[in-house]
């Protein structure tokens, strides 16, 4: 989060970015987090938090939409390194959830493999319909981000490593408007 301040100040340290990082992590890497993010091109991770070359795991996905194999990348760095922070980072103006979102309340859906992602996040579209509020999509974004990071706590395989305090799983949000990363659920105590 101090990385994040940085970015929404505009007092950016570009940390781990030259060839001695890149040679420090040649031979191995132990990244402090891992992100699970929109494919969004106005959120990359890395800028977001300012870090640089080793410091995170990096998943993009359609609207933070998990299957398996995102799944299990998510995974890898918490069980193969220790990794204690997951972050699923949800974002303003979210394209995915607002397509999403329409194909889901008008009952048309998505061309190709689009509608997997539509599918994917329904229960962040039921949640938004349930609250309601002025933005339907911005509260499926941020319901996205919150169940998503959930789901991922009371993972089989995660579970274990949140119960002992190991590892945190945060829901947070991105504006784009101010740059900001509020965390919405999971923060650690």
């Amino acid at each position: 989060m101090d990385g994040n301040k940085r970015w929404v100040s505009g007092d950016l340290q570009h940390p781990d970015r030259d060839p001695n990082r890149r040679q420090f992590v040649a031979q191995g890497q132990k990244p402090f987090g891992a992100i699970l993010a929109c494919i969004d091109s106005r959120v990359p991770p890395e800028l977001l938090f300012d870090t640089g070359l080793g410091d995170l795991y990096v998943m993009r996905t359609g609207g933070e939409a998990v299957e398996p194999v995102v799944t299990g990348s998510v995974e890898y760095g918490p069980m193969t390194s220790g990794t204690p922070l997951i972050v699923v980072l949800g974002h303003q103006r979210c394209g995915a959830i607002e397509a999403a979102y329409k194909s889901l309340h008008g009952g048309k859906p998505l061309p190709g493999n689009l509608e997997a992602i539509a599918k994917a996040l329904r229960p962040a579209y039921e949640q938004a319909v349930k609250e309601g509020g002025a933005d339907p999509v911005e509260t499926m974004a941020r319901a996205q981000a919150k169940l998503t990071a959930a789901d991922l706590r009371s993972n089989q395989d995660l579970t274990p490593l949140v119960r002992k305090g190991i590892l945190a799983v945060v829901g947070a949000y991105y504006s784009l408007d101010t740059g900001k990363v509020e965390v919405l659920a999971g923060a650690p105590s």
